[in-house]
């Protein structure tokens, strides 16, 4: 060994230097398998003594000082495996040893110094160790009592030495027994008795296989008990340094607990998924697939195998570019996913158009963990729809709008003839002199008929003009009274050439509504003119008013023939055309107007015992004013 410090000079020389340094001390030049002494023999053979060695050798030196200090023999691996330096003084049983570790390029020295002072007694010295020793105890002791897991010390003969508070909570053991210091095999039977170990068809070898882990000199694989309660521990053995065997028992049934549900809740968001019409995608901030649905395997026609390997974006890409060309759509989206700035990542939408002529809703969202979710939905039968829906809706419009111009040009050509005929019908049954009985008849029948036809054509324009929405009521205070009062006086001489009573009856005063006082006349007329056709001579029309409930109900009754069963329920329905229905859009309009006002009407009759017309007006007056927008 000598012979190899001779054969680098440079290496000697930086020896010599550091032995100079370190007069009076051993210098020790640490090899990769040995130590070797470099300057102050004396020294080494001093430092052997206190130690308690025969010789003085590098080596024996060296190794007696791991046994003696732990901290010192981890400061001499390390200054071996990592060159670290290290400065400490190891209180020996002959004296104390000041021991240095340093470097010199990839040299590594130790050097060993004896303290001037007298070396102390040793039995002060085994006092002193004596106190560290319970001091550290003490120290492990409180930190193994707050440790949350379960811990035992067994020693050398296999007896409890120690254990920690969560030890007894877990197994429930009286902490007397326990400071017994039991056997690990007396443990086993006692926890075996309590039914609080694992069911083994086998106890004994059970328990051989535990009281091995003393005989083992490596630390056991970790083993899972499933012990009472549905409690599930997860046990460590390790070998304790001084002899002896350290058991730990961790309970982890929460965290098993949590990691199935949380596998559970994995399989339901799958299921969930899967089950879904849309495609979805979840890609992780680094731009890999982390989750997918089978509608989005289907979609870009991707093998199962290749999305199991959680592809990065650019390989999905290439198998979607074949149905979706627009690589500027792709690059957006891969911004959108592996950017960092989260205003880029923001949700974001919109629709694309595949090769296959479909149209597809896409949109990327951010989620809480860094991940993006991309879904696709088909939405070409919803765009076809609505394009239809558009179309219907413009038709409808179109028609509306011809109706509309219709029935204004019809009541236009109707209504100048139909004033001619008035007219001159009124001309001719004032010619007394110049026209026979039977001629002014029929006169009277031209006007009677040209006046109904007249009443018609101003019930279908004001039918069209509700139904377009574009009737609006000019509502003021009415005088409900004063309006059937007024509608009983245009009648009474048609009742009268009828042979029918016309009766007013207003009881309690019904006072004012708000109401369009035009159109309810106009309901009124209707409603009695309806009575006189139903009623024969001899009967009597009665006209009525009253309050009740916040509402002010008019009332027309007549003792005619009645409205049979089965047309009451079409009575409003317009041209119903059937017998005993009255004219064909006189209810019709009644009902019409009668909403209009945010009332309704309702008709009790039975065959041979007349009939009531009821409409049910709101006090304060509603529908569509004069001036304010109409409802379509």
């Amino acid at each position: 060994m000598a012979q190899r410090l001779r054969e680098g000079d440079a290496r000697l020389s930086v020896i010599r230097r550091a032995s100079e340094a370190v007069f009076e001390r051993a210098v020790i030049l640490l090899e990769d398998q040995a130590a070797i002494l470099v300057d102050g023999q004396a020294t080494l053979d001093d430092c052997a003594r206190i130690l308690g060695l025969a010789s003085g050798d590098p080596d024996a030196v060296l190794a007696a000082f791991p046994r003696l200090d732990t901290a010192a023999g981890g400061a001499l691996r390390s200054l071996r495996e990592t060159g670290a330096p290290c400065d400490l003084t190891v209180a020996c049983p002959g004296g104390v040893i000041h021991l240095s570790g340093r470097t010199a390029g990839a040299l590594a020295m130790v050097a060993l110094s004896v303290e001037a002072h007298a070396a102390p007694p040793a039995a002060s010295v085994a006092s002193t160790a004596k106190a560290a020793l319970v001091r550290q105890t003490e120290a492990q002791a409180l930190i193994l009592n707050a440790a949350a897991d379960a811990v035992a010390l067994f020693g050398s003969d296999r007896r409890l030495t120690y254990h920690n508070g969560a030890f007894a909570e877990l197994w429930g053991l009286e902490p007397a027994w326990l400071a017994e210091g039991p056997s690990h095999g007396a443990l086993l039977d006692r926890l075996r008795q309590d039914r609080r170990l694992p069911e083994a068809a086998d106890y004994g070898r059970f328990k051989a296989a535990e009281l091995m882990r003393h005989e083992r000199l490596a630390p056991a694989p970790e083993a899972i008990w499933r012990v009472a309660g549905d409690r599930t521990l997860r046990v460590l053995s390790l070998p304790h340094p001084a002899g002896g065997l350290i058991l730990m028992f961790s309970d982890v049934t929460p965290e098993l607990r949590l990691r199935s549900q949380f596998n559970q809740l994995i399989q339901v968001q799958k299921a969930t998924l899967d089950k879904l019409t849309d495609a979805v995608a979840v890609f992780g901030a680094d731009g890999r697939l982390k989750l997918h649905n089978e509608a989005f395997q289907t979609l870009w026609a991707i093998p199962a195998s290749e999305l199991a390997a959680t592809p990065a974006f650019d390989d999905i890409v290439e198998r979607c570019v074949p149905r979706l060309h627009d690589l500027a759509f792709w690059r957006a989206l891969k911004g959108r996913i592996t950017d960092l700035d989260p205003g880029v990542r923001g949700v974001a939408l919109g629709e694309v158009l595949i090769s296959d002529g479909r149209r597809m809703a896409w949109q990327s969202r951010p989620l809480p963990d860094g991940a993006t979710l991309v879904s696709f939905v088909d939405v070409t039968d919803t765009r076809r729809l609505e394009r239809a829906l558009a179309d219907r809706e413009a038709a409808l419009d179109a028609a509306e709008r011809l109706k509309r111009d219709f029935v204004g040009g019809v009541s236009y050509e109707l209504r100048t003839p139909l004033t001619t005929i008035l007219g001159y019908a009124e001309l001719l049954e004032g010619a007394d002199q110049a026209l026979s009985k039977r001629a002014r008849a029929w006169v009277a029948a031209v006007r009677s008929a040209a006046a109904d036809l007249a009443r018609s054509v101003e019930d279908i324009l004001a039918l069209a003009e509700i139904d377009a929405g574009e009737m609006t009521l000019k509502l003021a205070d009415t005088d409900i009274a004063a309006l059937l009062s007024l509608a009983a006086s245009r009648w009474v001489a048609r009742a009268a050439e009828g042979g029918v009573a016309l009766d007013l009856i207003v009881g309690d005063d019904p006072g004012v509504i708000l109401a369009d006082g035009r159109n309810l006349a106009r309901v009124i007329d209707h409603l009695i003119d309806h009575a006189l056709r139903q009623t024969p001579p001899g009967g009597r029309v009665t006209l009525a008013a009253r309050r009740a409930f916040g509402e002010v109900c008019l009332e027309v009754t007549d003792t005619g023939r009645g409205i049979p069963f089965h047309i009451q329920a079409r009575i409003f329905d317009r041209f119903s055309g059937e017998e005993g229905a009255g004219a064909g859009l006189g209810p019709a309009l009644v009902k019409a107007l009668v909403e209009l006002h945010g009332g309704w009407v309702a008709v009790e009759s039975a065959p041979g015992s007349g009939a009531t017309f009821t409409c049910h007006l709101p006090e304060g007056g509603q529908g569509p004013v004069e001036g304010a927008p109409t409802l379509a």
